[in-house]
């Protein structure tokens, strides 16, 4: 992509995972200047019971969610569709839904759009852009199988939250950021989280 819009559509499911979201944000912060962030009711539940962090849709504060006030982060009524993900029209560099919760998944791979964050998502199959579903489940039945087959026939990308060990991670957010930081690079972004694997290797070599 030669021109970037700087713009990135997030959506947060009921899924376990919500460390992955939070860290997921704060670095994408670094590199958009408008997150479009949508959150399902469960989002929020989920959000309390692991973190231990109470927000709401009625009492959303960023600060005390994520540690900092991050002014590009716009949160969206998940029920309205008047909202710019929801139009083919409105250009932005992809959307990342992290965690995916089987049940949106499902709903995206069969055409359901019943909230802003299926729409979205359907927006982004329909016009070709970069969908990043970042499930955290298992096992898989053959209906999740399935679903996600058809997901990645149809043009989206699968990340399975599979925190990766080689990076010797001291802590949960080490852990999360082997998977956060994966997801920034097939979004084409040049994270500077981890480094390439054996680059640095192969130039002190030379």
């Amino acid at each position: 992509m030669s021109y970037r819009y700087k713009k990135l559509v997030v959506g947060v499911t009921g899924a376990s995972g919500a460390i992955y979201t939070k860290r997921f944000l704060m670095h994408a912060c670094k590199y958009y200047e408008e997150i479009f962030l949508i959150m399902s009711r469960q989002a929020y539940q989920v959000i309390d019971t692991e973190l231990g962090i109470p927000i709401s849709k009625e009492n959303f504060n960023i600060n005390e969610w994520l540690g900092a006030d991050y002014p590009q982060i716009k949160l969206m009524d998940e029920k309205n569709y008047f909202c710019p993900p929801a139009s083919g029209s409105f250009r932005h560099d992809g959307m990342v839904i992290i965690p995916c919760s089987m049940g949106t998944a499902g709903r995206i791979a069969n055409g359901i759009s019943n909230d802003l964050l299926t729409r979205s998502a359907d927006v982004c199959l329909k016009e070709n852009r970069k969908l990043i579903l970042v499930p955290r489940e298992m096992p898989w039945n053959l209906i999740m199988l399935r679903n996600f087959t058809s997901l990645a026939e149809s043009g989206a990308t699968i990340v399975p939250a599979s925190p990766a060990w080689y990076h010797h991670p001291k802590n949960f957010n080490d852990l999360a950021d082997t998977v956060v930081s994966r997801v920034l690079q097939l979004l084409g972004i040049d994270q500077d989280i981890f480094a390439q694997w054996m680059v640095d290797d192969i130039k002190n070599e030379k």
